[in-house]
């Protein structure tokens, strides 16, 4: 069997076009219960453009297996957690985890676009970014912002 192609210029094409980016407050809705602390509109932004700018140094850890592993091992970093995953058990140990450890953590409403900064076309539930001199600016701005957050009840 082969594939059909789909019209470029058919409907569908253009319905998904115009919807293809769903605002912030349109992902707000998908959250889970646990989904705190959230990042804002503006930090959510400042977030995707650190971790973007640690893709290109390769100072990223992608996945809950592998963030898991190197927080354990004593990485520092900013934990970036998506707050529409489910089944929440996937990762709700990594609040903790982080709160042990000291580390700084924020929710940010869509793994779709978590793993869309991160250069995947994979939704991504977690990204731990490390501090390196070539984004230290940036880093530290989204560092200071994240602990500015409420801290979760």
């Amino acid at each position: 069997m082969t594939k059909i192609k789909a019209d470029p210029d058919g409907p569908e094409a253009q319905a998904e076009a115009c919807c293809g980016e769903r605002t912030y407050h349109e992902l707000l809705v998908n959250l889970n219960p646990i989904a705190q602390p959230l990042a804002s509109r503006r930090l959510t932004r400042k977030l995707y453009k650190c971790i973007k700018k640690a893709v290109k140094q390769k100072q990223i850890r992608r996945g809950v297996k592998e963030v898991q592993k190197f927080v354990n091992k004593g990485e520092k970093g900013i934990m970036v957690l998506a707050g529409d995953t489910l089944p929440i058990e996937v990762y709700c140990h990594l609040p903790v985890l982080c709160e042990d450890r000291n580390l700084p953590y924020v929710y940010i409403p869509s793994k779709t676009d978590l793993g869309a900064a991160a250069g995947s076309k994979r939704p991504t539930c977690v990204i731990m970014v490390k501090p390196h001199e070539e984004y230290q600016e940036a880093y530290d701005e989204c560092l200071e912002e994240v602990r500015a957050l409420p801290p979760p009840l």
